[in-house]
């Protein structure tokens, strides 16, 4: 019987009191090491600026980033010294995470695009096999960098006046609020007061955040797969069970001109074998190390398949025609090349009434990945619960999971999640 063990506990002080090779699997979303949002657990490293210092908070972001993050006077010996801090905290954890995994047990740990490299080497210092890297693509990303054009306007004492969008509805008298007798959106944006700020207005020292890193590791094999799988019911990934679904109107079965198989049409395959047919296959596209949330911001990034521009048989190098394959398979079909990957669309009610963890994912995704690497009846670990994410996924699909969670505010969370 499947069960979900909350523990309010360090992770790595919970660990040590576990058995050997006794989870099926590892799925967790840890600190990035980013001081996000000015929270203590993100906090990392010898870098002294804390919640409370004069230089702490980015000035215009209301999200609260930390400046170590994106500049201000950054000392970059600081940085990298944080940064360093980050892997060897992370190390350890990955080590006893290791003990107590199974010989070929999977970890997938997601990471932050600037330190994801610090977690791969703290993984990979700690005696797992980094392998992979799953690509997180959503909409839902917020630009959190500074406008150095603003910046420079402050430096200087130049104060931006704020002018009254001559397309906005007349104001009322009666509003005495931030904006007087305008609304936030009544206002057309400040033009640079400075001639220096005017010749960096535009930049910024951030990208929009549209991606996050989920690192695929392995615990070394005891044995061969195949050894391996049958003695410990670890070391391999469930693909059938994790195919992107094939819409309607999707031709699964096209022919590869280069299949050498003849005759007459005698099965669902044509007169070509299965082997030989569409890479998609009758169970669903095989999965990649790329998902998506299905936004339109996401969708919008992908190309449409046109049916008119349909396949032809190569002549001679790869890739010589329209709407080819990798195998040389024709696409008979249309729409958005978003459908070739796995789709994780995160409900509007699914956090939970109260839940303000910062870092919540969808649980459609989390469910992904538990199936992807955790067999029927297999335990799931996660030392960094969160807001219990992956709790719920492994609750939904029937697998036990051990959660490990060191802040009280959200364990509550969590155990409130599992009883809605």
């Amino acid at each position: 019987m499947n069960r979900e063990e909350v523990v309010c506990s360090d992770c790595l002080e919970h660990m040590r009191t576990m058995p050997d090779n006794s989870v099926d699997a590892i799925v967790t979303d840890p600190p990035y090491g980013l001081s996000f949002m000015g929270k203590e657990w993100d906090s990392f490293g010898t870098d002294t600026r804390q919640p409370g210092d004069e230089h702490y908070w980015v000035p215009d972001n209301p999200y609260g980033r930390a400046n170590v993050r994106y500049g201000w006077n950054q000392d970059k010996n600081k940085l990298a010294a944080s940064n360093r801090a980050f892997q060897e905290r992370m190390t350890p954890i990955f080590e006893e995470a290791l003990r107590v995994a199974k010989p070929g047990a999977h970890l997938l740990c997601f990471g932050g695009t600037r330190t994801f490299h610090r977690m791969a080497c703290a993984i990979e210092d700690a005696g797992w096999i980094v392998f992979d890297c799953i690509m997180w693509v959503y909409g839902s990303g917020f630009p959190h960098g500074m406008d150095v054009g603003k910046a420079i306007d402050k430096m200087l004492g130049a104060e931006r006046k704020k002018v009254p969008n001559a397309n906005s509805a007349k104001p009322s008298p009666q509003d005495t609020g931030r904006y007087g007798a305008y609304g936030p959106t009544d206002y057309v944006a400040p033009t640079p007061a400075t001639d220096q700020a005017r010749q960096w207005d535009g930049w910024n020292t951030a990208l929009k955040p549209a991606w996050e890193p989920i690192i695929v590791a392995r615990k070394p094999l005891d044995g061969s797969v195949a050894k391996n799988v049958l003695t410990w019911g670890v070391g391999a990934m469930n693909i059938d069970g994790c195919r992107v679904p094939i819409e309607q109107g999707d031709n699964v079965f096209a022919k590869n001109p280069h299949t050498r198989s003849k005759g007459k049409d005698s099965g669902i395959y044509g007169v070509y074998g299965a082997a030989e047919s569409n890479w998609s296959g009758a169970k669903g596209r095989f999965p990649a190390n790329l998902v998506h949330d299905g936004s339109q911001m996401v969708l919008d990034l992908f190309p449409d398949t046109n049916p008119s521009r349909r396949g032809k048989p190569r002549s001679g190098r790869s890739g010589v025609g329209w709407g080819m394959t990798h195998t040389g398979s024709e696409y008979d079909d249309s729409g958005s090349a978003a459908r070739f990957f796995y789709c994780a669309k995160a409900s509007k009610k699914e956090r939970g009434e109260g839940n303000g963890h910062p870092t919540v994912k969808p649980i459609a995704l989390m469910r992904w990945l538990v199936t992807l690497v955790t067999p029927e009846g297999g335990v799931v670990l996660d030392p960094f619960a969160g807001s219990g994410t992956t709790l719920l996924a492994c609750k939904e699909l029937g697998r036990s999971c051990i959660g490990i969670e060191r802040e009280p505010e959200y364990v509550e969370i969590i155990k409130r999640r599992l009883g809605e």
